[in-house]
């Protein structure tokens, strides 16, 4: 939100208390508490009246300084409240003379000039005193402010802290300095000069609204802002002064972490030790899944045809999903196979799955009037209320349907009942759509939870009321969610996918900038519509999507109101899907490896360019290439022409299929055929390649076949290999010395090992 009017004035009717200096410091137990006028205090008289703020400054971990600022302390805390890991603080490391406050804690610093009131934030190495202390960010002048809207003077201030106030913080940006982050955002990868709006809307893929909005930006000099915050606010991102990010939130309160780190990689380990770690989705869920679409009609045999149609043409598909029509017209969400179409769902499941096919669902928050659940849930108080005490209710997506209340803990295992029964019948998957419409105006939760605060954590609740039954009633790991909204915390949920997108290359381009923001963002697993959901696209489209979709985390092909089976498209489009399916499976042990470090640090499996190399001066914009993990590079190719452009960073790399070398340092202008994306090992890198191409999941360490690539003199690489239950099955540690390779391979295992030099 801007307030100001260029440099110097602020927008008429807003009048600005920022903070001024500090008048009185008090240890808290492991905190600082900072009384901050807003005025210079001359003398006693200044202090008679006036707005003053209260600031706290504490530390959850090493690494992270948290900073909250009250107008009014009084005022009552409003529900809900981000689930954060870290609730102890750390003591703090405090040094204090007339004109500064230095505090630290691990590698972060943070130094407060008491008049006038200035912060400035440091990170190092390692936290000791005797090391170089590099500046991050700081706020100084007006920066941090309480604003208020139409003040009149103190006399004829309203009473607490209204919708006409607003707490303000302006962080700085410095040259060369490139922000990324703030969820899964369609717009320009690089946030610079962007108004972000964290506020989860149904807008597709080709807007500024996101599904995703997270209250965290990352920047490439090693540091993250995490802002506590789950209503909607803006990020102003150089949009409103080019050398500052500023975020603004209603009322009296504003609650900011600052995570530092020694790159941009140690940052998202540290903002997912503070808001959780991407749980670790099981094997299987790594194969390629295959939809019925969203509006298409269905019945079993359309099913068993599409099924057996990839597997008779030797795609080995691995799980089938049923979109919303799976159950009544009018009825969603009532959790009922429409009987007329399937009058044996239960059997029907056992067949596919005695194929080897795993099964998702369909499902939303949404009850539509008209069945008896619907009726059920008024009579019970399930479903979130008008201020009058009438259900609301609206007509989209469903005639009449209600919003069911997950902060009553009686609704939240009333709907798990209905999950429950649907996983006792078979079901491994839950796609949990929508979530983003949640009203604001004339609601009423049944915790009291402020409705605001409500329109993007809805999401959370919603997610996790899923997850929670799939733990308890599959058993631990076997969690495994196919989710559109998230806020922050939501990658505990996983896995996510990218929403609506046209089926153009414009939209393939938007889904991999969006998935790579969110990736930023402290999620781990990423999916998007292979061949695009809006419309058909064209063979040729099609048959690029599938390259990229199938060197994604998770892949799934899904439409709106026509089938994604290749043949469909033509049969070549049969021998790509075959082709880059088999082709992941191969490659599962080494994407289950990144997998499962994922769900251990946070570090996403798909990476940005500038997650790798941050030094490297070519790559802070680079939004159409990627690393899986961190040896493989993916430069998905976006047009008709054939024509494949791509940046290498420094270093001999390898192209995968030819294992032709490319120096590095330099990009690429190639005509690629179809199955011949441009997919490079990084050099010193060693890759495990699985024994199995007929499905993700097997026993990743029997006959893995060990491809060490391009080590120099004196240098060394490892890899590990996991097995079905987690465990490292195989290590091996390679070192060239004296122009040879030598190995040191531990596992009682079979397997071979290749150099490709």
């Amino acid at each position: 939100m801007k307030f100001e009017n260029g440099c110097w004035i602020f927008d008429e009717g807003y009048t600005c208390f920022p903070a001024t200096q500090v008048y009185f410091v008090k240890k808290e137990n492991n905190a600082l508490l900072l009384t901050v006028p807003t005025t210079h205090i001359t003398g006693k008289g200044d202090t008679l009246g006036g707005v003053n703020l209260t600031v706290r400054i504490s530390s959850p971990a090493e690494g992270i300084m948290r900073l909250q600022t009250w107008h009014h302390t009084g005022a009552r805390k409003k529900l809900p409240e981000f689930e954060l890991e870290l609730s102890d603080e750390l003591p703090l490391d405090v040094d204090e003379n007339e004109k500064m406050l230095t505090i630290t804690s691990g590698n972060i610093r943070l130094e407060v000039d008491k008049y006038p009131f200035t912060l400035r934030y440091y990170k190092s190495k390692d936290g000791s005193r005797n090391t170089e202390w590099k500046p991050i960010t700081s706020s100084k002048g007006r920066d941090l402010a309480c604003i208020k809207k139409d003040y009149k003077g103190m006399a004829y201030d309203r009473a607490g802290d209204t919708a006409d106030t607003y707490m303000r913080e302006n962080l700085s940006i410095t040259v060369d300095e490139h922000i990324y982050g703030c969820g899964e955002r369609f717009t320009a990868f690089v946030k610079n000069g962007q108004t972000v709006r964290i506020e989860h809307k149904d807008g597709g893929t080709s807007t500024d609204q996101a599904y995703k909005n997270i209250p965290f930006y990352i920047s490439d000099k090693g540091y993250g802002v995490f802002v506590n915050h789950p209503e909607p606010f803006d990020f102003e991102i150089g949009s409103d002064s080019v050398v500052k990010c500023e975020f603004a939130v209603e009322g009296g309160y504003l609650d900011y972490y600052v995570i530092a780190g020694e790159g941009m990689k140690d940052v998202l380990v540290r903002y997912t030790d503070l808001t959780g770690k991407p749980s670790l989705p099981a094997p299987w869920t790594y194969g390629l899944w295959l939809s019925t679409s969203f509006t298409t009609n269905y019945d079993e045999n359309t099913v068993m045809s599409m099924i057996d149609g990839m597997l008779d043409r030797g795609i080995p598909l691995r799980t089938f999903h049923f979109d919303c029509c799976w159950m009544r017209d009018y009825h969603w969400t009532d959790f009922t196979w429409d009987e007329k179409i399937f009058p044996d769902p239960a059997g029907m499941l056992r067949r596919i799955k005695e194929k080897g096919i795993n099964i998702c669902v369909w499902i939303n928050p949404y009850i539509a009037q008209g069945n008896d659940i619907f009726d059920e849930g008024v009579q019970k108080g399930y479903f979130v209320r008008r201020t009058n005490g009438d259900v609301w209710q609206w007509d989209m997506w469903q005639p009449g349907m209600a919003l069911v209340d997950f902060t009553n803990p009686e609704a939240v295992s009333w709907y798990q009942g209905f999950l429950g029964e649907l996983l006792d019948m078979g079901v491994d998957a839950i796609k949990t759509d929508f979530g983003e419409r949640i009203p604001v105006d004339d609601v009423v939760y049944y915790d009291g939870s402020d409705p605001k605060r409500m329109h993007n954590y809805y999401t959370y609740l919603y997610n996790k009321t899923v997850f929670d039954i799939m733990e308890s009633r599959l058993g631990k790991g076997k969690g495994m969610l196919f989710a559109r909204s998230a806020t922050a915390g939501g990658q505990k949920f996983p896995v996510h996918w990218g929403g609506d997108c046209w089926s153009d290359y414009e939209s393939m381009e938007e889904s991999i900038r969006g998935g790579l923001s969110l990736q930023m963002s402290g999620f781990g697993y990423w999916a998007h519509d292979i061949g695009g959901f809006e419309q058909t696209s064209t063979p040729d489209v099609y048959k690029r999507w599938v390259g990229f979709g199938l060197l994604s985390s998770h892949s799934r092909l899904h439409g709106s109101s026509s089938y994604r089976v290749p043949w469909l498209y033509d049969e070549e489009a049969v021998d790509v899907v075959r082709f880059f399916t088999r082709l992941k499976a191969k490659l599962m042990p080494y994407i289950y490896k990144t997998a499962v470090e994922t769900s251990h640090t946070g570090i996403p499996t798909m990476r940005a360019m500038i997650l790798e190399f941050t030094g490297d001066r070519n790559v802070p914009y680079i939004d159409k290439q990627f690393m899986l993990g961190d040896s493989l590079l993916v430069a998905p190719i976006f047009n008709d022409e054939s024509r494949a452009e791509f940046y290498l960073p420094e270093g001999t790399w390898t192209e995968f299929f030819t294992e032709k070398k490319y120096e590095g340092g330099r990009w690429y202008k190639e005509t690629r055929g179809y199955c011949d994306i441009p997919l490079f090992v990084r050099p010193g890198s060693v890759i495990a390649i699985g024994a199995r191409d007929d499905r993700p999941d097997y026993d990743y360490a029997d006959g893995t076949e060990l491809r060490v690539y391009g080590l120099e003199e004196g240098e060394t690489a490892s890899t590990v290999v996991y097995d079905m239950n987690n465990e490292i099955a195989l290590t091996a540690t390679f070192t060239k010395r004296g122009g040879e390779v030598t190995g040191d391979v531990r596992t009682d295992r079979k397997y071979t090992i290749r150099y490709v030099d």
